[in-house]
C-alpha cells in the first residue's frame, strides 16, 4: 500500500517547484555557486608558460588526465587556481577521522554534540591548509622541473603556493556554503560538477579517435554497454536495503491501552555512499599527478617508481585502489554514516527492540553483525564498479576516462540530490496542509455563534 508520503512525492511537479519559493531560493543559490566555480577553473596561475604547459598536457593527459579532471574539473590541465580542487580538504577529513576514532580526547570532544562538531570542523581546516601548502608546494617544484615555469624561482614558488592554497580553501567555503545554505552535499557537488564538465569532451575525443580507426566499432559499442549497465547497476544497489524487523511493546496512555507496533529499521547495501571511492581516489590523486608533472625532468627514485608502479592501470595501483575502498567502506559506516551502538540506544530509548535479542549490547551486537555481512556485498560492489573500467581501459588502451568512480559519484550525488529536492517538496506541501487546516479552524471559531439572551 502507498504510503502518504510517497503519494505527495508522486504529486510533486514543477508548479509545485514554483511555489517553494525557499526552495527556488536553494536550488539557484547553488547553481550561482557552482558556476563561480566553473569560473575559476579558467583563472590561470601567475608565471606559467601558458604553450608549454597546453603540450605536455596533450602528451602527459592520457596519463593522468582522467583521473585528475575527476577532482579539478579541468584546472590541473589549464593550472587554474582550483588546481589542487578539493582533495586536500578530503584529505584532511580522513586524517581527522582517523585520529577521532583513535584519540580518546578527540573522540570525547565527538560526542559533546554540536561544539565538539564545530571544534572538529576546525581542526579539519587547519589540516586543510596544512596539506594544500605541501601539495602546492611540490606542485610548484614539479612545474619548475618540468620547464612549465616562465620564470622560476623563489617568487614563482612563493606567488603559486599562495594561489592554490587560497584557491582550496574558497572551494572548501564554497561548499561549506552549499551544504548550509543550498540543496545537496557542498563538495560532493563541486566534484559532481567537475566530472560533468569533463564529459563532453572525453565523449568527442572518444568518437574522434573511433573514426580515425584507433579504436573499432565493437568497443565503442562495448563501452557504451558497459556504461549504461553500471549506471543500472549503481542505481539497483545505491536503493538496495536490508529490512531489520522492529516490535514496540503495548503502551499504556491514561486508562487506554495501546497495541504494539512493528516497523523496520532500513540498512543500505551501501551506507557509506561515494565516500570510500573519493577517499580511496584522493590518495592515490597526488602522487600520480606529482610524478607526471616531474616526468620531464630529472626525477628521483622515489618519484619515478611510483609514477611505474602507481599509474592508472598498474598492478600496484589496483591493488591499493580496492585495498583502500574496502577500508574505507567499513571505517566510515561504522565510525560515521551507521554506529550500531547509537542504533541500539535510540531503539532502546524508544522501547523497541529486535524480536529475538535483548534490548541494549546484545541488539548492538546483532546490527554490527548484520552490517558486516551487508558491507562485504556493499564493499564488494564499489570496488567492483571503480576497478571493471580500468581494467577493461588498460586491456582496450581506451584513451578517455570513463571510470566507474566518476560513474559512481554522478549517480549517487545525483540521487542523493534528487531526494534532498523531493524532502524540501513534501516538507512545503506539508506546511500547506498545516496552515489551510488552521485557516478551516479559525472560521470554524467566528462562524461560531453565543447563546441568545432571554
Amino acid at each position: 500500500m502507498v504510503s502518504a508520503a510517497e503519494q505527495m512525492a508522486a504529486n510533486t511537479s514543477w508548479a509545485a517547484l514554483g511555489k517553494a519559493t525557499d526552495l527556488r531560493n536553494r536550488i539557484l543559490f547553488t547553481i550561482g555557486l557552482l558556476i563561480v566555480y566553473r569560473l575559476g577553473t579558467f583563472i590561470p596561475v601567475p608565471g606559467i608558460d601558458a604553450a608549454a604547459l597546453r603540450q605536455f598536457m596533450e602528451q602527459a593527459g592520457q596519463g593522468i588526465g582522467g583521473m585528475v579532471s575527476m577532482f579539478t574539473g579541468g584546472a590541473l590541465g589549464r593550472m587554474g587556481i582550483f588546481a589542487l580542487g578539493i582533495m586536500p580538504y578530503i584529505s584532511a577529513s580522513i586524517i581527522v577521522q582517523l585520529l577521532t576514532s583513535m584519540v580518546p580526547s578527540l573522540e570525547q570532544l565527538k560526542k559533546e554534540g554540536e561544539q565538539g562538531r564545530k571544534k572538529i570542523n576546525q581542526y579539519t581546516r587547519y589540516g586543510t591548509v596544512a596539506l594544500a601548502t605541501a601539495q602546492a608546494y611540490g606542485l610548484a617544484v614539479s612545474l619548475e622541473q618540468g620547464d612549465l615555469a616562465t620564470d622560476p624561482g623563489m617568487y614563482f614558488r612563493m606567488a603559486c603556493m599562495i594561489t592554490l592554497v587560497g584557491g582550496t580553501m574558497f572551494l572548501m567555503w564554497l561548499g561549506e556554503q552549499i551544504t548550509q545554505r543550498g540543496i545537496g552535499n557542498g563538495i560532493s557537488l563541486i566534484i559532481f560538477v567537475g566530472i560533468i564538465a569533463e564529459v563532453p569532451a572525453a565523449i568527442a575525443q572518444f568518437f574522434a579517435s573511433g573514426r580515425s580507426g584507433a579504436i573499432s566499432p565493437a568497443v565503442i559499442i562495448g563501452v557504451i554497454v558497459m556504461v549504461i549497465a553500471v549506471i543500472m547497476f549503481v542505481v539497483f544497489m545505491e536503493r538496495a536495503l536490508r529490512k531489520i524487523h522492529i516490535q514496540y511493546p503495548r503502551r499504556q496512555v491514561g486508562m487506554k491501552v495501546y497495541d504494539g507496533g512493528s516497523s523496520h529499521l532500513p540498512v543500505k547495501v551501501n551506507p557509506a555512499g561515494v565516500i570510500p571511492a573519493i577517499f580511496a581516489s584522493s590518495l592515490l590523486l597526488l602522487p600520480t599527478t606529482i610524478s607526471a608533472f616531474s616526468s620531464g625532468a630529472a626525477t628521483g627514485p622515489v618519484m619515478s617508481w611510483l609514477l611505474a608502479n602507481f599509474g592508472p592501470g598498474q598492478p600496484l595501483y589496483l591493488l591499493f585502489f580496492v585495498a583502500m575502498i574496502v577500508f574505507f567502506a567499513y571505517f566510515y559506516t561504522f565510525n560515521v554514516s551507521f554506529k550500531p551502538e547509537d542504533v541500539a540506544n535510540n531503539l532502546k530509548n524508544q522501547n523497541g527492540f529486535v524480536p529475538g535479542i535483548r534490548p541494549g549490547k546484545k541488539t548492538a551486537e546483532y546490527i554490527e553483525y548484520v552490517v558486516n555481512r551487508i558491507l562485504v556485498l556493499g564493499s564488494g560492489y564499489l570496488a567492483l564498479v571503480c576497478l571493471l573500467p580500468e581494467v577493461l581501459r588498460g586491456q582496450f588502451a581506451i584513451p578517455v576516462y570513463f571510470g566507474g568512480t566518476s560513474v559512481l559519484i554522478v549517480v549517487s550525488v545525483t540521487m542523493d540530490t534528487i531526494q534532498q529536492v523531493q524532502s524540501h517538496l513534501l516538507a512545503h506541501q506539508y506546511e500547506g496542509l498545516i496552515e489551510k487546516s488552521q485557516l478551516r479552524g479559525r472560521n470554524k471559531k467566528r462562524t461560531k455563534r453565543g447563546p441568545s439572551r432571554r
